[in-house]
């Protein structure tokens, strides 16, 4: 059924801990993503019934050599240290080998408590299923790092918030799931060999390149920060607020991991906040950039003995590193923001001129994805005022500077700015019908976002803003 080819498991003890999934006497399947399964990890489910299925992801058929492990790990939350958190409602149930030789895990979440689950209960309701499975989904077919949905399922029991909600229980696929909070875990207590081992495993499980580099722990460091830039740009550039980017929220891989509180924004504005606890705002739109910066300094702290046995020294030799590339996040943030306005070659007011339209769209409070969309339409698609003016003619004069044709940059424009995105009244829709038992809205959505460029038929309502009475201006986290 699945190969498991296990290698966390292979570290020391501390790291991780033997749990199970609780039982669920009525599991019943929601949706499997056979096209993933298939084709991203080479796995044939197609002579399973949706009985085995709900069986197998809800963790009550075991395969034979399935890890099921939880992670320990801790992290910076809102900016403060927490010691100790872990996979409290989620289970590594194995790594496998895709078709192409990389390594993945499979992990339950929802699946009852772990070792780490303190007073929770482990569990979740259909909506965060619900809700990851749409945007991780959405977010990779979009073309940003993400992990994958790969199942969800119904428990067929409730569970208790502020009121008796469905369970389910969700099968997320990433490349692994080690955070810059696994490393502060074993570096806030002095375990160096424990950060060395971790340094090292991931080293040679994400960055193998790098492996025999001298400093090979700086261009660890380094290989992490591309990535984590790249991601975070790809998120500004879809107008998405990840929402809780605590340093155990943050993969090292450079794959979006968790969606909590995250929302693609409708209206725009630079200070716009979607998790219902960040009350000063730290996570907002645009405060990411540097608070990936912030991420990695944590991940800097974790490795100095790593890097030189003198304390001293290692701070001096890692922030003169640090300090030549945190140029990355704002370079990378340049190249995905340039073709969204169709800038094919370079300009030294690039960087203004993008600045000035996301100033024009905060002052109109126009909608982020439209607004992006319709500009390749042409000047008809805007009230002609002085504030549009302002910008559309030095954009037009931007344009002229470059060899491109009109339909080259009309088709460079299309390409990178989506007609469908997963909006948070949408998923809302979504995740009540899912509560009532109808899965339509989520099985379509699902479909609609595989395409997200092109014009669909029957799927108008899709490519609309929210109107006032349906915009959602707070998320929740799913425990």
């Amino acid at each position: 059924m699945i190969k498991f080819d296990n290698t966390y498991i292979e570290l020391p003890e501390q790291f991780y801990k033997s749990t199970k999934a609780e039982e669920f006497k009525s599991p019943y399947l929601i949706e499997v993503n056979k096209d993933f399964a298939d084709r991203g990890l080479g796995l044939d489910f197609n002579s399973l019934s949706d009985e085995d299925l709900a069986l197998l992801f809800s963790g009550q058929d075991v395969p034979e050599g399935a890890a099921q492990i939880a992670l320990a790990y801790a992290g910076h939350q809102f900016g403060h240290y927490s010691p100790q958190l872990g996979d409290g409602r989620a289970l590594l149930l194995g790594e496998i080998l895709s078709p192409e030789g990389k390594r993945l895990d499979i992990q339950l979440k929802g699946s009852g408590q772990t070792p780490f689950s303190r007073r929770g209960d482990g569990r979740s309701s259909l909506g965060p299923v619900i809700r990851e499975y749409i945007v991780s989904e959405a977010m990779y077919h979009l073309g940003v790092p993400t992990t994958r949905a790969l199942a969800a399922v119904g428990t067929g029991e409730m569970v208790y918030r502020e009121r008796p909600l469905p369970g389910g229980i969700f099968t997320r696929v990433a490349s692994s799931h080690i955070r810059i909070g696994s490393f502060e875990y074993f570096a806030a207590s002095g375990d160096i060999t424990a950060v060395k081992a971790l340094a090292d495993y991931a080293i040679h499980r994400h960055y193998p390149e790098i492996e025999g580099e001298e400093n090979v722990y700086l261009h660890f460091i380094e290989s992490v920060a591309n990535a984590q830039a790249l991601l975070v740009a790809k998120w500004m550039s879809f107008g998405f607020i990840h929402g809780v980017m605590n340093t155990d929220n943050m993969s090292i891989s450079g794959e979006t991991l968790d969606y909590g509180p995250c929302a693609f924004m409708d209206n725009f504005s630079f200070d716009k906040v979607f998790s219902s606890i960040d009350t000063m705002g730290r996570y907002a739109y645009n405060n990411q950039i540097s608070i990936a910066k912030w991420n990695l300094f944590r991940l800097a702290e974790s490795l100095l003995p790593l890097i030189h046995t003198d304390l001293n020294k290692a701070m001096e030799v890692t922030e003169k590193s640090i300090s030549g590339y945190v140029h990355i996040y704002e370079q990378k943030w340049l190249e995905q923001m340039k073709p969204k306005l169709g800038l094919m070659s370079d300009h030294e007011n690039d960087k203004d001129l993008i600045q000035q339209w996301l100033q024009y769209l905060q002052n109109e409070d126009l909608d982020f994805t439209l607004s992006f969309r319709k500009l390749s339409g042409g000047i008809e698609s805007f009230k002609p005022t002085t504030a549009f003016k302002e910008f559309y003619l030095p954009w037009q004069q931007r344009l002229d500077m470059q060899s491109a044709t009109s339909i080259e940059v009309k088709s460079c424009m299309n390409r990178t700015n989506p007609i469908y995105i997963a909006r948070n009244h949408q998923v809302e829709r979504a995740i009540q019908a899912a509560y009532k038992g109808d899965f339509s809205v989520f099985k379509k959505m699902n479909r609609i976002f595989r395409n997200p460029y092109e014009l669909q038929d029957n799927c108008e309502e899709y490519a609309l803003a929210p109107m006032e009475s349906e915009r959602i201006t707070a998320t929740f986290c799913g425990t």
